[in-house]
Order: C-alpha cells, then sequence, then structure tokens
C-alpha cells in the first residue's frame, strides 16, 4: 500500500483534490468529512490528510510514502526527501515587509533589527547571505501584527496577493524565497514502491495537459504546405485524407496536431489566412510523457 499525505485545509486543499481528479484518481470522501484517510480508485493508493507544514516530516519519517506541500515548508524543515515534480501550482512568495512609514529601504538597512516570522531557517539563510546580523523571533501566527506591537522591525511572511501586507500597512521591501506545490517522496518507499512512479507520471501527464490544445481542422491539398509552417506541433501534424469530400474540386485533408495552450489566439488566426477551414479547439485530459 502506498499512503500519500495531502493538506488537509488552506488555500492548497482543492487544487490537490483537483490534480488527482485529473489524473485518474479522484480522492472519495475528503478532509471536510473529518477523516483522516481516505481512499483512491486505486485499492493500493490511500490518502492521508495534514496540515501542510507536517507533511514533510510525515514523508521524511515515513509516515506517508508521499506528500504534495509547498517547497517553502520542505525548505524551512530541512526534510530529507525526494522532490520528484513541481506542481506548479500554490504559487506564492516569502517577503521581507517593513511598516509604510518606516525609513527601511532594502535588507542592509535591517542590521541588527528583530525580524519577526514563521519561517526561522529560511530567514536566518537570507540574512546569512546578505552578511547582515539580525535577531530573528519565530511567531506561530499573525506575524504581520508584530511591527505594530513593538516586537519586531520587520517580517518575512507569506504573500500570495499582497492585499494583507497593504491591509496591515506593511510595504515589502525584497522577496526572500518563491514557493510552489510539489510532490515529494520518501526516499526508502522510493527504492521499494514501484506504483511512486506511477503517480509521478499520472501527475505530470496532467501538467503537460494543461499547457496544451489539440487543434483540429480541414485544409485544402494545395494549403497542406503553408498549413505545416504555421503549427509548431510536438512532432509534426497528423495528416489525413477526408474521403468523398470536395472543395472546387480539390481534395480536403484533416489535419490534426498539439500545441502550446499560449499560441492558441496567434496559431489559428494565422492558419484561417492560409486555407484551413472548420478549426476545432479542443482541451486535453493527459498527455503521458
Amino acid at each position: 500500500m502506498i499512503r500519500i499525505a495531502i493538506p488537509n485545509k488552506g488555500r492548497l486543499y482543492e487544487p490537490t483534490i483537483s490534480i488527482f481528479k485529473d489524473a485518474g484518481l479522484p480522492i472519495s470522501g475528503g478532509a471536510e468529512s473529518r477523516k483522516l484517510f481516505a481512499k483512491t480508485t486505486d485499492p493500493d493508493i490511500h490518502i492521508l490528510f495534514a496540515r501542510a507544514a507536517d507533511i514533510p516530516e510525515y514523508v521524511q519519517d515515513g509516515a506517508a510514502d508521499v506528500g504534495i506541500t509547498g517547497i517553502d515548508l520542505i525548505t524551512e524543515r530541512g526534510a530529507k526527501v525526494e522532490t520528484l515534480l513541481d506542481l506548479k501550482f500554490g504559487k506564492a512568495s516569502l517577503v521581507l515587509a517593513v511598516p509604510e512609514d518606516s525609513d527601511f529601504q532594502k535588507a542592509e538597512n535591517l542590521e541588527g533589527r528583530k525580524i519577526a516570522t514563521e519561517f526561522p531557517e529560511i530567514t536566518h539563510q537570507y540574512f546569512k547571505k546578505l552578511g547582515v546580523n539580525v535577531e530573528v523571533i519565530k511567531v506561530s501566527g499573525a506575524c504581520e501584527m508584530t511591527p505594530h506591537v513593538g516586537i519586531a522591525d520587520a517580517i518575512v511572511d507569506i504573500s500570495s496577493s499582497g492585499t494583507t501586507l497593504m491591509i496591515n500597512h506593511l510595504k515589502p521591501i525584497d522577496t526572500v524565497f518563491s514557493s510552489t506545490v510539489y510532490l515529494i517522496a520518501n526516499k526508502e518507499s522510493l527504492k521499494t514502491k514501484d506504483k511512486i512512479l506511477d503517480i509521478k507520471t499520472a501527475l505530470e501527464s496532467v501538467l503537460n495537459a494543461k499547457q496544451r490544445r489539440y487543434l483540429m481542422m480541414n485544409v485544402p491539398e494545395s494549403s497542406l504546405q503553408a498549413v505545416k509552417e504555421v503549427l509548431p506541433g510536438m512532432s509534426g501534424p497528423t495528416v489525413m485524407k477526408v474521403e468523398s469530400s470536395k472543395l472546387s474540386g480539390e481534395s480536403i485533408l484533416a489535419v490534426h496536431a498539439v500545441v502550446d495552450a499560449d499560441l492558441i489566439f496567434t496559431i489559428v488566426n494565422k492558419l484561417k489566412n492560409v486555407g484551413a477551414r472548420d478549426v476545432l479547439v479542443v482541451p486535453i485530459e493527459r498527455i503521458m510523457p
């Protein structure tokens, strides 16, 4: 059996549930049912719901074979785990922020000052690299209030939109660490449980698909070369003859290709200009690497 630890609440919970569903491993029930464990469609793969901050340690110690959590939490805990895959969601930054009315403009201005944070290890390493001596004060919540009550001169805290800082009259002066969510594995489990790599492949296929679209179109044979020059497909377009189909006496071909989602707007217009017709843009569920 493989046990996967995933966040039980917060901003990482729903995207994690969603990516497992898209990968063909929907989770039955959820953390909202107040259960610690849940099943997937694979009888050998079970889910453990846990605090995102605890997941690195669970995986390191073998309580879970696999985990999903932020790289900031993995780094802060110094967890000895294998990082398998950047899942590209949960983007956030650890920022160094100071009161709006302060004279601090950069990290070097904070020499000898107090810094409050829930991430003392990352904060220590950041200031050590800069050669700036500070006193790091670990707090477990409400970090943004510490400069206003005299506990600290600045904070290092997670910021995804900057709204919380602005509400609390704080301004960011540097980015300390950038984070996304990662798939991690226990080192020993990775050696003995082959299905862990199957889980990685399934999740990776969803990420690959989100970045691409499937194009289908009808193309007069005389326009095929021009269409090929427009299409930057993964390995070139697939071309098939459309049986018993004529347009002004000319044979029609069906052309299929996979292209980057970001290029769709430009490519579709170019395809129409060189003769493509009946262009369909279709989402892709999974692309196996």
